[in-house]
């Protein structure tokens, strides 16, 4: 389809994206694989899009116990960053070389698709998995909100009316950790019918899934298999909530497997 009509302005600063985005129905335009669909099918008719990739939100720092990833940061990027090269932090580069086709992962960004909250999307499992928190701003100021209070529903976040994702900070994990994600996605889409990704570290193991439900989210303690049957899960046309139940158990063992074996290699 095409989209409806609708007015573009390419933000030169952050200060001229959040004058922009004070108009009523504007919208944040990143590297648009997510945001392009849903205007092209008008799901989404906003009166503005406001174009921020040009804003240099973008890269990976490390320092000071973590690792601060720019919101325009593409998948590509991330995954081949250096600063994610740690056993620990293996699930977001095994994560995003996963994503989408060449394209997608050439524009797409990691701001962008948290924004989306697609309750299908891979990356928020693993920075669940991970602890990370995100740095919002806006004209009145800056926040941090961790990412598991983050989401709120389906394409639903806290995110205030002309509030941008500028960046997304992960704790570096302690010596000893490892990371993995593990998943399976509708052949057409691409899209995880379930996805979990696991993090274990000396304090224990922590697991986190997506395609379940409303939004992604981290499980109970304890065993997956367990934590899975206490858990409201979704079904759809694609796959019941059953089907999708017992799947999650077995990628939660593949991820639980595969980030032993991390951790193991960085002791």
């Amino acid at each position: 389809m095409i989209p409806a009509p609708v007015r573009y302005h390419r933000a030169l600063s952050l200060e001229d994206a959040f004058e922009a985005l004070a108009e009523d129905e504007a919208k944040a335009l990143a590297g648009g694989q997510s945001l392009v669909p849903v205007l092209k099918l008008r799901v989404a008719r906003p009166s503005l899009v406001v174009d921020i990739g040009g804003l240099g939100l973008r890269g990976l720092t490390a320092g000071e116990g973590e690792v601060r990833i720019g919101a325009l940061t593409t998948w590509a990027e991330l995954e081949e960053a250096v600063e994610l090269r740690a056993p620990g932090l293996a699930a977001v580069s095994e994560c995003a070389r996963g994503i989408g086709d060449l394209q997608v992962r050439n524009r797409g960004t990691l701001g962008g698709s948290l924004a989306h909250a697609d309750p299908a999307s891979d990356m928020p499992a693993v920075l669940l998995a991970l602890g990370a928190r995100l740095r919002l701003r806006s004209r009145g100021g800056e926040r941090d909100v961790p990412l598991s209070q983050f989401f709120v529903g389906p394409f639903l976040t806290v995110l205030e009316s002309g509030e941008l994702i500028v960046e997304i900070v992960v704790p570096v994990p302690p010596p000893g950790s490892g990371s993995a994600y593990a998943s399976v996605e509708h052949p057409a889409s691409g899209f995880a019918l379930a996805g979990v990704a696991a993090f274990v570290h000396p304090e224990g193991e922590t697991l986190a899934a997506t395609g379940l439900g409303a939004h992604p989210f981290t499980l109970p303690a304890g065993d997956p298999r367990e934590a899975l049957s206490s858990t409201e899960i979704f079904g759809d046309r694609f796959a019941p909530a059953e089907y999708r139940r017992e799947l999650a158990a077995v990628l939660a063992e593949r991820a639980l497997s595969a980030a032993r074996k991390h951790a193991r290699e960085a002791s």
